[in-house]
């Protein structure tokens, strides 16, 4: 159920997120994950209005990064926590049942903590340390990946200094799908980009 390619928004990056996202959107990524950090809440959810609407006429979604009120308070398609966001089970019942959960794994462990029928998919990394998320944890590597998605029914979406060079190890390690960053938001054409990533994972 989960996408083969999520773009995740860089407020850092040259490009506004509007721009990211659109063409992100146009390579392929058939989610938009709305991350920033530092933006407050009522510029956050101005943002996400503006980006679902933006993105609908494409056929791609919305995830919001965290924000569980304001995942709520717009009808968003989806969320997507941290490890440091709370109970999932808490989120779960601020937004619904109706609404796409995501919960951040970042090491084999977490993984017995995930309440039973409350989270629809898990983000697993940073497979590799990345600039990206300067507070990231330390990198899970390809082995934890694939202990992760070994120790897991739900489905697996790697993310952490990642491109299309990597499909083939992510494939093999059971990732269901992959989360970027900069190698889309930074990329000289981030269309282009995007669409050699979801090629990649295809062909793979």
């Amino acid at each position: 159920m989960i996408p083969s390619l999520c773009f995740v928004t860089d407020g850092d990056a040259p490009l506004s997120i509007p721009d990211q996202a659109e063409r992100a959107a146009r390579g392929g990524a058939a989610w938009v994950q709305l991350r920033h950090k530092t933006l407050d809440d009522a510029s956050f959810a101005d943002l996400a209005r503006a980006l679902i609407g933006q993105l609908a006429p494409l056929g791609v979604e919305v995830i919001i990064n965290d924000r569980t009120e304001i995942a709520r308070t717009i009808g968003a398609f989806g969320l997507h926590i941290g490890q440091s966001d709370g109970d999932p089970r808490a989120a779960r019942a601020r937004i619904g049942p109706g609404v796409v959960l995501g919960l951040s794994i970042e090491a084999e462990h977490q993984v017995a903590t995930v309440p039973p029928g409350c989270v629809d998919y898990l983000g697993v990394g940073p497979i590799r340390a990345t600039t990206s998320k300067p507070d990231h944890a330390p990198p899970i590597g390809w082995d934890g990946l694939a202990r992760v998605a070994a120790a897991t029914d739900l489905p697996c979406m790697a993310i952490g200094g990642l491109d299309a060079a990597d499909t083939p190890r992510l494939q093999k390690a059971g990732a269901r799908g992959l989360a970027i960053v900069s190698a889309i938001s930074r990329a000289a054409d981030p269309e282009k980009a995007a669409r050699k990533i979801l090629s990649a994972w295809s062909d793979t």
